[in-house]
This record gives C-alpha cells, structure tokens and sequence, in this order.
C-alpha cells in the first residue's frame, strides 16, 4: 500500500513539474502577432488652446473640435516573455483650430493628415496568468470577473519613429503664410493594456503620446512656443498571433 502511494505520488509530482515546464514554454509557440488598431487623435501645437496661466494641466485642451481619428498596423515579435519589438505603421487626421481658446479672434485652422512609420519596444509589467494555463491552451480556463484579471497585461512602450505630414489651412492661416508639410522625426512613449481573450486573438486599448522635433505641425509657430509639437493617439486594438513554425518562422497553418 505505502509503495502505491509513494508511486502515484512521484507520478504526480512528474506530471505537475512536465505541465509547468511546457506551460512556461507557451508563449514561444505564438512569437508573432499582427495588431490592427483604431481610435481618436489629439493634437496639441500652436494653433488653438489655451494660455498656460488659464489652462492647469492642459485639460482644457481637450476638446471635441480637435479631435480626429487614426489607424495602424503592427507587426509584433516576442522576444522573451516581457519584451516584445514591433513595427508600427500609421496613419490619422490631426486638427487644429482658434474657435475654442485664447486667440479666437486671430482664426487660423489647420487640417494636417499625418503618416508614421516607428520602430518600438514594449515592456510588460504585468503580465497575464492565463497564457501559461494548460486549460487555456486549449481553449478552457476561468470566466467571470477573477478569470479576467488573470488574462489583463499592462505594459510600457517606446521608440523611434518618423512623420511624414501635409497641412491644409483656412484663408486666414494662408494670408499669414505657411509651409505646407514636411517631415520630422518623432519619439512615441506610451501605455497599454491587453485581454487574452483565447489562445489566438488579444483585445486591448492603448494611449500613446508623440513627441515631435519640430514645433511646424500645423503650418504655424508662435514667438510665445517654448516646446515642439505633440500628437496623441487613443487606439482600440485588435491583435492576431500567429503559430511560431519549427524553423522559428510565423506558419499561416
């Protein structure tokens, strides 16, 4: 009897440390993912606003009339566990405009439609409990609130990137004068959150700011600007992951 016991207990201490070992490994099996994202733009150049003695924390700059809508493509690559690299590709409208702040009267609007090609690193802080569960691997695992919690990454991101982008202004801004696009090199520093909703598809949401090195955005730069000008995106994502093949290549299988 005891040589049963002992027998069925070292079978189950086997099993146990073979199911941990391989679901350690999980996440080596889905290296690649395709992310679609799609969301609001935010826009904060010389055009429009309000003084900063008026305006604490820039809050009230935020507002429905500057707000247009972006969307990109990623291809992501896990690196290990935490660190993913990934090449983004976007495209949005940004806007700009003297109706709502401290120069109504003056009356320039700037329509600028923007596409950024960035290369960026992501850091997860936490990382879900659901990807390395046998259960989940095979389409199984907890529902409800608790079972939520356990499948929600948070992570950092940033990187290097460029804008390429044409300006469209009223007549007021034309009789001013202003170059009408351009080019700048762009740093995107972010946070975002992921719900593995199953073995194959994420759902998520990201915020994620630009920091320009020109301040010409909008066709415009104020002799008051003491800073270059910033765009956000607000993205809804969609990700796809793809089975990592032997050869250690994305398989479309």
């Amino acid at each position: 009897m005891k040589r049963a016991v002992i027998l069925l207990f070292l079978f189950c201490l086997l099993y146990s440390l073979s199911e941990v070992q391989s679901n350690g490994q999980l996440w080596r099996m889905r290296r690649y993912e395709v992310v679609v994202g799609l969301g609001p733009t935010l826009f904060f150049g010389d055009i429009g606003g309000y003084s900063k003695s008026k305006n604490i924390l820039g809050l009230k700059d935020m507002s429905f009339i500057q707000t247009r809508f972006g969307m990109n493509l990623n291809a992501k690559y896990r690196i290990t566990q935490d660190i993913n690299l990934r090449l983004s590709l976007s495209y949005g409208l940004l806007h700009a405009s003297d109706k709502r702040g401290s120069n109504e009267n003056r009356g320039f609007d700037a329509s600028i439609s923007i596409f950024e090609p960035a290369f960026i690193g992501e850091y997860y802080f936490i990382k879900n409990l659901a990807e390395s569960s046998y259960l989940f691997s095979k389409g199984q695992g907890d529902y409800g609130l608790i079972g939520l919690f356990k499948s929600l990454d948070f992570y950092l991101y940033t990187g290097i990137g460029g804008v390429s982008y044409a300006i469209r202004g009223n007549d007021k801004l034309e009789d001013y004068g202003y170059d009408d696009g351009g080019f700048s090199a762009v740093i995107p520093v972010g946070l975002g959150t992921t719900l593995i909703y199953s073995p194959n598809i994420n759902f998520g949401f990201e915020i994620g700011g630009r920091y320009s090195f020109t301040d010409n955005l909008d066709g415009y730069t104020s002799q008051y600007s003491s800073s270059n000008d910033v765009y956000y995106f607000l993205n809804f994502t969609f990700t796809y992951k793809l089975k990592t093949g032997p050869n250690g290549l994305p398989s479309f299988r």
